[in-house]
């Protein structure tokens, strides 16, 4: 695995190191000790998985406060998704900053999302399906949002969001003093 740092501090992209024959290839997505000799986490308790039929499809922006805080690592599996980052960390230096990279079946890479991220993705194609490793249980009565329109951070996304849930819609502003886009 390739640990690429990203302009938000603790948020990397993984890229998988293939090893290709004639048969296609091989790619370790985890390793414990390649995360923990990098100072990531590296207790993973649950594997989510998600498919989503429609391009332009919005899944977010999701996080969970603490103390049932979780790292994230996100890969598409099929087709591809824009996935978003936002920190919504108050002490950090870059508060209510976000990143977004293409994760497709094509390009192996993988997000890992630190906790005090806000994460959410539109889908680029038809039939995208993620992954996530999670390093926290989901706690119900931890489960925070903020609309992927918020003017606090102002996110360009790159094609028009076509579809969402209800709850993803109907999150409240992200007004917080210091947090501008």
């Amino acid at each position: 695995m390739i640990f690429n740092k990203t302009a938000l501090p603790d948020a990397l992209i993984v890229d998988l190191e293939r090893r290709e024959d004639s048969r296609g290839y091989f790619a370790r997505a985890y390793c414990e000790r390649e995360f923990e000799a990098n100072g990531l986490p590296t207790r993973m308790v649950q594997t989510n998985t998600s498919l989503t039929r429609r391009a332009g499809t919005l899944r977010g922006m999701h996080y969970q406060l603490a103390p049932h805080a979780e790292d994230k690592l996100v890969r598409c599996i099929r087709g591809a998704i824009w996935d978003v980052i936002v920190d919504v960390r108050p002490d950090s230096p870059m508060y209510c900053k976000w990143i977004g990279v293409e994760l497709s079946e094509a390009n192996d890479r993988m997000l890992l999302v630190p906790k005090g991220f806000a994460h959410g993705f539109v889908t680029l194609t038809d039939d995208a399906a993620v992954t996530y490793q999670v390093s926290a249980f989901y706690t119900q009565l931890a489960e925070a949002g903020a609309r992927h329109d918020d003017p606090a951070f102002g996110i360009d996304w790159p094609m028009p969001v076509l579809d969402m849930s209800d709850k993803d819609r109907n999150w409240p502003d992200f007004i917080v003093e210091g947090c501008t886009a």
